[in-house]
């Protein structure tokens, strides 16, 4: 006897791993308990518990996206990320452990670091190793490529050398308008991406599977989610914010280092993701979120951290040093060249790798 399935009837609703839904209640939790003042072992558990609110807020991000489409979804998961990583860096700068008016500078100098060369290499390198050569689209790295050396740029070199007030720092009138032109470049990158050329960023096989689309269910309890996790992001940033830079400081580190904690968190999901994508020959994908990733960074981390810089009267130094313009410029060089024929191979990844362990060794040993 033949069945018959109801088309009108919904799809069954997806469901999310335990992580998902456990961290950011678990977030609540602990912040409503104050984990964080339980000593060393309730430190540890508050900064387990923030890093999985963190995973599960770009899961539920991603769940959003997926359902809402393009260019909405991008937008999304970029707002979601944004909102973590500025909440650490504000936290941190609103404590009293050290001098954090360069914390947002370091933090978006080491997620460019940490995109250009450790997660682009590490794809180039695991891509290489296992597939060979790989191919992607030109068109949409150079694109990509083009935005993020001019939001570098502007944000981290030039407040070096404008005279308004010494550097490396900008003005009231700079940063706004630095701020407004990283926003504007972002969201013509994202327009373009999404929209008017969206065949730049494809691969040779045309559209990404991603799988079923959420049904409406799913995406609500997502969004639901989402923000219960953005909220036990904030709350326990702040409640670690001090031990996390005394911590460093204590340790004989540059504070500098803070900030290459908080961009290596922030980017971890996407990281994961990125290196996946390359195991499974889909090159161009880990570049569309590696890039992506570093462009959301710069084009929407920047404006916020101005506008709470500028609404709580907060110094702000963005300048970076000699040190640091030699690694952004020759990272900057070696990404055009490697990504500049639209094919991969281990050797580039391996350049890119040992420029990554170079800036990690010298953040660490100026």
């Amino acid at each position: 006897m033949e069945t018959t399935t109801d088309a009108s009837l919904p799809p069954p609703p997806t469901l999310m791993p335990w992580w998902a839904v456990g961290f950011p209640l678990a977030g609540l939790v602990a912040v409503l308990v104050g984990l964080a003042k339980f000593g060393s072992v309730g430190t540890v558990a508050a900064a387990v518990i923030l890093f999985g609110a963190v995973l599960a807020a770009v899961h539920h991000a991603e769940v959003v996206a997926h359902r809402v489409g393009e260019p909405f979804g991008t937008l999304v998961l970029a707002i979601a990320v944004t909102v973590i990583e500025v909440s650490l860096i504000v936290s941190l700068m609103l404590s009293d452990a050290g001098d954090a008016s360069a914390l947002a500078r370091d933090t978006v100098f080491a997620a460019i670091m940490i995109i250009l060369n450790g997660i682009i290499g590490l794809c180039l390198m695991v891509g290489g190793v296992v597939h060979g050569e790989q191919r992607f689209s030109l068109r949409g790295a150079s694109a990509a490529l083009c935005t993020l050396a001019a939001l570098a740029i502007l944000t981290l070199v030039l407040p070096n050398y404008t005279s308004t007030t010494a550097g490396p720092s900008y003005s009231t009138s700079q940063l706004i308008l630095v701020a407004v032109v990283s926003l504007f470049l972002y969201g013509v990158f994202v327009m373009v991406q999404t929209l008017r050329h969206r065949d730049y960023f494809l691969s040779a096989e045309g559209e990404e599977d991603h799988g079923a689309i959420p049904d409406a269910r799913t995406t609500w309890t997502a969004f639901a989610l989402l923000l219960v996790a953005l909220v036990a992001v904030v709350l326990l940033a702040k409640a670690l914010s001090a031990t996390i830079e005394r911590a460093v400081l204590d340790a004989g580190l540059p504070l500098a280092v803070v900030g290459v904690v908080i961009a290596a968190l922030v980017l971890a999901p996407e990281s994961l993701a990125a290196v996946r994508a390359a195991r499974r020959n889909r090159i161009q994908t880990s570049l569309n979120l590696a890039l992506g990733s570093a462009l959301a960074t710069i084009g929407l981390t920047i404006p916020a951290v101005a506008i709470v810089s500028l609404v709580l009267d907060l110094p702000l130094a963005l300048g970076i040093g000699a040190k640091s313009l030699v690694l952004l410029a020759l990272s900057l060089f070696v990404a055009t060249i490697s990504l500049g024929n639209g094919r991969t191979t281990v050797l580039q990844g391996a350049v890119h790798l040992m420029i990554f362990a170079v800036y990690l060794f010298t953040t660490v040993v100026p």
